[in-house]
């Protein structure tokens, strides 16, 4: 998975670059977004959601190990002030 995300980012890094609607208004999209903002607003919830599977699928589960919570600085400062 990690191949078809790195894929999809050149992809729409390509996909990103468009020269084809910068002079042009017509056709607007629903009847009052030009073109070339409604093409960005599609690469950009692309963006995101690409984002999303990177992070699903191509983050390392060895990052995201959570914190034993005797050994934190919270927890020891709580302990602390319940002994003064």
């Amino acid at each position: 998975m990690k191949r078809a995300v790195i894929v999809l980012l050149v992809l729409l890094a390509v996909l990103h670059q468009d020269f084809w609607y910068w002079d042009r208004i017509d056709p607007l999209v629903f009847g009052f977004i030009p073109i070339g903002l409604a093409y960005h607003i599609g690469v950009s919830l692309a963006a995101g959601i690409l984002w999303a599977l990177a992070v699903c699928y191509c983050w390392p589960k060895e990052v995201d190990v959570p914190d034993d919570p005797f050994t934190t600085q919270t927890s020891a400062l709580r302990a602390e002030r319940r002994h003064t």
